[in-house]
């Protein structure tokens, strides 16, 4: 079998059952933060196991250390990756991601690998997409790609951390990013 090993992993993801009580605990125990909230996420493409039927979902994302730290509420009852490990009212550590530049390559070169595409998605200009990896790592596996405007949209986030001090707010307000002739600003 090939390895994953050629990508750090650069992000842990927990189902949760409050975004902002997990934001709160996780600043006071661990310092991280501060945190971006993106309610009720929406995709412009989205499959779940060869349906389109996408879970109501907010995130959560902010950083300890150099490691990204994802929270996921599902807000129904939705067949979802989320539900696929966990029930209504439980929470758990849900997926490993890693940054990869050649999505296309690395999705293709996963299902060779025999795993399982579970969820893929395109939102936000970013192609990604989580596999089926519980066999080997007791959770799921994501691949995101890495274009330039999501790899500074993460270092704002990361810089934002390093900044943080305590007594400062866990949470983070971003600006919404326009477009102007085809460029994020």
């Amino acid at each position: 079998m090939s390895t994953l090993g050629n990508y750090p992993l650069f992000q842990e993801a927990y189902l949760v059952n409050d975004i902002d009580a997990s934001i709160k605990k996780w600043n006071e125990l661990f310092g991280a933060g501060p945190f971006v909230r993106v309610p009720h996420h929406k995709t412009d493409k989205f499959d779940y196991r060869g349906t389109d039927h996408e879970a109501d979902v907010s995130y959560a994302f902010g950083y300890q250390g150099d490691m990204m730290i994802q929270f996921i509420q599902q807000h129904d009852d939705t067949p979802s990756i989320y539900r696929d490990m966990f029930q209504a009212g439980q929470e758990g550590f849900h997926h490993v991601g890693v940054l990869v530049h050649d999505f296309e390559a690395e999705f293709q070169r996963l299902l060779d690998m025999g795993f399982e595409c579970a969820t893929r998605l395109y939102a936000d200009e970013v192609d990604a997409a989580y596999f089926d990896t519980r066999e080997y790592n007791g959770c799921f596996t994501e691949i995101h790609g890495d274009p330039p405007h999501i790899l500074g949209t993460f270092a704002q986030w990361r810089r934002s951390h390093e900044l943080l001090q305590p007594g400062d707010s866990p949470f983070l307000e971003m600006p919404v990013a326009t477009q102007v002739d085809g460029q994020l600003s």
